[in-house]
């Protein structure tokens, strides 16, 4: 005999679920976070894991995807290279619930390492996340290295016509342009390397360069500088994503969030 209290139980049971048994996406939010100091060697798998932690620890209504084996919903846009800081890397979450974005960002920032900084977040307005981002700004800082070398080397690349490279990538050893994505490549002022007794010469590197398939890092454009002038770094490089974003005709990059802002987005730190 099936008691009152088991039948309410299988009605509760037999109720109309959402399809997968997974809560529909109500809200979704963009995110702008950084890797400073030495979290720059985490690389991308070791951060989606801390940030799905980070997400447990918030208590963040995530929403997961159907089937057997359900994940979150998190969508990564162009991660920077494991080693390489950055100030402008980008994801999109979907949320089960609507949550305010500027205490959604205060909790992960909690959440997450000294270093995986959560600078931004804002709810997405529509459009696809990757598809605002067509290039990178990076800044190289190479101790050691004279300025004035670094800029006979960078004329040497830009009269190039192509500047071949090669790089192990998932398909094998492949050799493409360093040189047609580079979009500017400038040397700036001379400053004192963070590396050491100061007066030790510093020079910087910063280039824009379009995402293009394989992409072109930065590693590729110092290979490059290497194979039409021979420049050769005596200490590791230190290199930072400044921006990502959309290319103007005037060469600038459109922040992808911008869209996104209604006037009262969530400052950064």
């Amino acid at each position: 005999m099936i008691s009152g209290a088991q039948i309410e139980e299988l009605t509760i049971a037999r109720k109309p679920q959402p399809e997968g048994g997974q809560a529909p996406v109500v809200q979704r939010v963009r995110i702008r976070y950084a890797k400073r100091g030495p979290l720059r060697f985490t690389s991308h798998r070791d951060f989606a894991r801390a940030f799905e932690r980070a997400l447990r620890r918030a208590g963040v209504p995530i929403a997961f995807s159907q089937g057997f084996t359900p994940h979150p919903k998190i969508s990564y846009a162009s991660a920077a290279p494991t080693g390489v800081a950055s100030e402008a890397e980008y994801l999109e979450i979907g949320l089960r619930e609507e949550v305010d974005p500027g205490e959604l960002r205060a909790a992960l920032d909690a959440a997450l390492s000294p270093g995986l900084d959560v600078l931004e977040a804002v709810v997405a307005a529509g459009g696809s996340l990757a598809d605002r981002i067509e290039a990178s700004r990076w800044r190289i800082e190479l101790p050691e290295v004279d300025p004035k070398l670094l800029q006979q080397a960078v004329s040497a690349f830009l009269a190039a016509a192509q500047v071949p490279v090669e790089r192990m990538t998932k398909q094998g050893r492949r050799t493409f342009d360093a040189r047609a994505a580079v979009m500017s490549i400038d040397v700036v002022p001379a400053a004192e390397t963070p590396y050491g007794d100061a007066g030790v010469p510093c020079a910087i590197l910063e280039l824009v360069v379009r995402q293009v398939t394989p992409s072109v890092r930065p590693d590729d454009v110092l290979s490059g500088l290497r194979a039409v002038a021979d420049l050769e770094p005596p200490v590791s490089p230190r290199v930072i994503r400044l921006a990502q974003g959309t290319l103007t005709a005037q060469g600038a990059i459109v922040d992808p969030l911008e869209a996104d802002r209604d006037g009262t987005s969530i400052g950064e730190r």
